[in-house]
């Protein structure tokens, strides 16, 4: 099991979630596994919008491809594992901590900048998201789920990884690094600050 600080090491998060959100989390599987449903459906159409976007960068089109159906097909396990135990998909509901996040990117400014920004917040959602993961799979009595979201985080990691390497195959790796410290202050900010929901992933 890795420690906070070699967790901190690997995805640059400055601040662990609060172990109680899994205990939360454990009494509100309906609720969780919904908004897990959700991101993953994000989080394909995410990828959809940013290869629309940006069709002339051919790395990033061939490279954000395939994450789409794995997105897709994440929402579909999530679906199917609610289904199996008799849940309901609830209805999606505002991502109070991605909004918090959007409001840091850059308005106006360069369209490298905009383009930088929208890699680098992808790239910490995907790393929150797999910090989650790994506390649900180690902090769950449930011994399937705890297999169940150990997959999840290791394909979290690998696309918060993709992200960083698209920002810096396209744009001055000095720049990503530095913007990047900025986003990694930022989102300790609204952990500090926000408040510890058991029915939301973030």
């Amino acid at each position: 099991m890795q420690s906070s600080s070699q967790q901190k090491n690997i995805l640059g998060l400055q601040l662990p979630t609060d172990p109680r959100w899994v205990d939360l989390a454990s009494l509100s599987l309906e609720d969780i596994l919904t908004d897990h449903a959700w991101c993953e459906q994000k989080a394909a159409t995410s990828c959809i919008s940013l290869i629309q976007r940006y069709s002339a960068k051919e790395k990033l089109v061939q490279d954000l491809s395939p994450i789409v159906t794995e997105e897709w097909g994440h929402f579909r396990l999530v679906l199917a594992e609610l289904n199996k135990r008799g849940l309901r998909l609830g209805r999606q509901r505002k991502d109070l901590y991605v909004n918090k996040l959007m409001e840091f990117e850059i308005r106006g400014g360069t369209e490298d900048q905009r383009f930088l920004d929208r890699l680098l917040i992808f790239a910490l959602i995907e790393a929150r998201s797999c910090e989650r993961f790994k506390r649900l799979s180690e902090g769950l009595d449930d011994e399937y789920l705890r297999q169940f979201y150990r997959r999840f985080m290791e394909s979290e990691a690998g696309h918060y990884h993709l992200f960083i390497e698209l920002a810096e195959t396209y744009l001055d790796k000095e720049e990503v690094r530095r913007r990047w410290k900025q986003w990694l202050d930022y989102e300790a900010d609204i952990m500090t600050s926000q408040e510890i929901r058991g029915d939301r992933i973030h």
